[in-house]
């Protein structure tokens, strides 16, 4: 699995470490810090663990989103982490946390973020006879094992892999 960079690893930690240094001043308690982790999979930029009080993180959307990650992904982690500390189990994007994104960070309650995420996650063309459509590996999967077929919402006639991608 691709690793971060030193630096990147380290620019991350301080970042975790700063999002948690303003939740303890605002909210006037102290966090331990977490476990951080660069092994999350797939098209999800972050994860938040919480009873293992961990963080785990992208390292292929990290290494092409970091901007994206200093100002967003990692304090939307570190909100979820500071819900549970002080409210419990609650819903992953309730009031809670999402007053902690507002109230503690500045930052707007997004519950999915806007990463380019072509790199992680493949699609597959297929054609129908109207159009063509874009399906995921698991779906392309499911249909190469001869688990599932799909066919088009518009024309009715089955998907079938299109010559061209």
């Amino acid at each position: 699995m691709n690793q971060p960079n030193q630096t990147l690893r380290q620019q991350v930690l301080d970042r975790v470490a700063d999002c948690f240094s303003l939740a303890a001043q605002k909210l006037d308690r102290e966090f331990a810090p977490p476990v951080v982790h660069f092994n999350q999979r797939g098209r999800i930029a972050g994860s938040a663990w919480l009873e293992r009080w961990e963080l785990r993180f992208n390292p292929v959307l990290l290494a092409d989103n970091e901007a994206e990650f200093m100002a967003e992904i990692i304090p939307h982690e570190v909100a979820h982490l500071v819900a549970f500390a002080c409210f419990g189990r609650v819903k992953p994007h309730g009031r809670e946390w999402q007053s902690i994104m507002l109230s503690i960070f500045g930052l707007q309650p997004r519950t999915r973020h806007r990463l380019n995420t072509a790199k992680v996650a493949p699609t597959f063309a297929y054609d129908c006879g109207c159009r063509q459509h874009r399906l995921s590996l698991r779906r392309h999967n499911n249909i190469q094992r001869g688990k599932q077929r799909y066919q088009c919402l518009h024309c009715n006639k089955l998907l079938s892999l299109s010559k061209i991608s």
